[in-house]
């Protein structure tokens, strides 16, 4: 490993390895990643990559319009129009690569529909397109000689001026980015590597939340990292909760059940065994996903249940195993037997429709520092996202920040002078409990105050429980010696408290941030921006 490069990638998800694979074109490129190389929130992707394909019944007028819809007035509607118009040469781009798409009988590509979607729209590989996709790009990185993959690294901080001595505040001009600090987290030791132009795409950090889909090391890392670099962060208030994860309670992650198979034609009612969706929306069990989270939250409450019920026993169970196989297995191993059992689902964090703020192409506020991905703010899912509309995002800005950087790079230099780090004066940590049992604190506060119901109360409240947490996490990681457990931790508070601070300036409900003290009604639309 060397200790400069042109590029240095912190991710691997699709985003991160898309645009590796462009631009080691151009010069050397690092990836880092913390687990292995394939685990990222891409790789449990289930649905599938929306895309215009079929322009007999579909068009991009249709795709922005259920997007601009979806996001409840708070999309940007020339990002959604760019990565509309923009998705589907990437999507092919990516069948070149060796990606494959379920066809149907005639030989095209089989199309499905999830909730929001006025048509049929969405390519899949079954019911695992995300790994479908991250074998892809990993088989296109393993021929790749001037790329460089460290799994088993962490990026504990971005470098900047900072790191030279410098007074940085939000208020800086100009903020520069020059690599970051890596933990490898096998021989436990930290590298300092510096690039000229650095991406930033971690995914996202459902594990603030007790319940969630995304894996153990979706901890809001990145985000977490550019905003204590002074970079902006914005509409954090918008964690979207997926309708349908299995219940199955103390499993983290929960495992996940694709709205693919409501677009399949499964029905969600109560545990009674009665319909609801036709009292919050026409669309019934294929309305977006924060008006289906709601309702089920809604329902929960209102009868003193655990759960509700998708029933898929009217469905072709043959035709149901050939398109959700991993589901299908999942359910099986649980015990239910979808063709004769209703499947108990409740709603889990599952994707940031906020983060680290950028422009038109993935660049942002901290100069030489890109951002791609689920961590990323690119405006195009606004208030709650379009389902199969992150794959498309990931695609499109990782080309559009290849396509910018690629041409500023060789006039960037690599930094001088920047400190090794420096672990003078730490200890071990003397018990990873308290790490363990802090982590567990802040999962619950978040979700018992901060999850898809919410008041100004409850946000309070929140906010005061995390500000005792954060003073005695700092004081540990002051004295102790760096560990992946106690920066994760730091990176869970900082991304709690961004999300509780965004929803508290929200002074309305709008798409996933629903306010108890807020009803809803239209008002002009604007970003919260940390």
């Amino acid at each position: 490993m060397k200790d400069s490069y042109d590029f240095l990638v912190i991710g691997s998800g699709i985003a991160g390895l898309t645009y590796a694979l462009k631009v080691s074109e151009y010069g050397s490129v690092c990836v880092v990643t913390k687990g292995s190389e394939d685990e990222s929130n891409t790789k449990y992707a289930q649905g599938g990559v929306a895309a215009v394909w079929d322009f007999s019944e579909d068009s991009y007028h249709k795709h922005v319009a259920d997007t601009l819809d979806a996001g409840d007035g708070l999309c940007k509607r020339r990002v959604v129009e760019l990565v509309v118009k923009e998705g589907p040469e990437r999507v092919r781009e990516v069948i070149a690569w060796g990606a494959r798409f379920d066809r149907n009988a005639s030989g095209e590509y089989d199309l499905g529909r999830e909730g929001g979607h006025s048509v049929p729209r969405v390519l899949h590989h079954k019911d695992q397109t995300g790994y479908e996709i991250e074998r892809t790009l990993l088989h296109q990185i393993a021929q790749r000689r001037n790329i460089d993959l460290l799994t088993h690294h962490f990026a504990i901080d971005l470098l900047t001026q900072h790191h030279l001595g410098a007074t940085v505040t939000r208020r800086t001009k100009n903020i520069t980015c020059y690599g970051a600090y890596v933990l490898n987290t096998r021989t436990q030791r930290i590298h300092t590597l510096r690039a000229r132009i650095t991406l930033v795409a971690t995914g996202g950090a459902g594990q603030v939340y007790r319940n969630t889909t995304n894996p153990l090391i979706a901890t809001g890392d990145g985000i977490a990292m550019v905003y204590r670099a002074k970079g902006r962060v914005e509409n954090m208030e918008f964690y979207q909760f997926h309708p349908t994860a299995l219940y199955q309670p103390g499993q983290n992650p929960a495992f996940l059940i694709s709205e693919a198979v409501r677009g399949f034609g499964a029905v969600l009612r109560t545990r009674d065994g009665k319909e609801f969706m036709h009292r919050y929306d026409r669309r019934k069990s294929l309305a977006p996903r924060d008006i289906v989270a709601r309702a089920i939250d809604n329902e929960m409450k209102r009868r003193g249940d655990d759960y509700v019920f998708l029933d898929c026993r009217h469905l072709n169970v043959h035709q149901f195993k050939k398109h959700f196989p991993t589901i299908y297995k999942k359910c099986k191993d649980a015990g239910i037997n979808i063709a004769h059992d209703m499947i108990p689902v409740v709603p889990a964090a599952h994707y940031l429709c906020g983060g680290i703020k950028t422009d038109i192409y993935g660049q942002t506020s901290i100069r030489n520092l890109y951002a791609c991905g689920e961590c990323a703010s690119t405006g195009l899912h606004g208030a709650n996202r379009l389902a199969s509309n992150s794959l498309l995002e990931a695609l499109v800005f990782a080309h559009r920040a290849f396509r910018h950087s690629v041409q500023r790079f060789p006039d960037v230099p690599l930094q001088e002078g920047i400190p090794d780090w420096n672990a003078e004066g730490t200890l071990n940590a003397e018990e990873l409990v308290l790490i363990t049992f802090t982590r567990q604190e802040v999962q619950n506060i978040m979700s018992n105050y901060v999850g898809i119901v919410r008041s100004n109360l409850r946000l309070k409240r929140a906010l005061e429980r995390l500000e005792l947490i954060y003073r005695e996490t700092e004081a540990l990681y002051q004295r102790t010696v760096v560990t992946v457990e106690l920066c994760e931790l730091r990176n869970l508070i900082n991304v709690a408290y961004l999300i509780i601070r965004s929803s508290m300036l929200r002074k309305e409900s709008r798409g996933l941030n629903y306010n108890l003290d807020y009803p809803f009604k239209k008002k002009v639309a604007r970003p919260t921006i940390l």
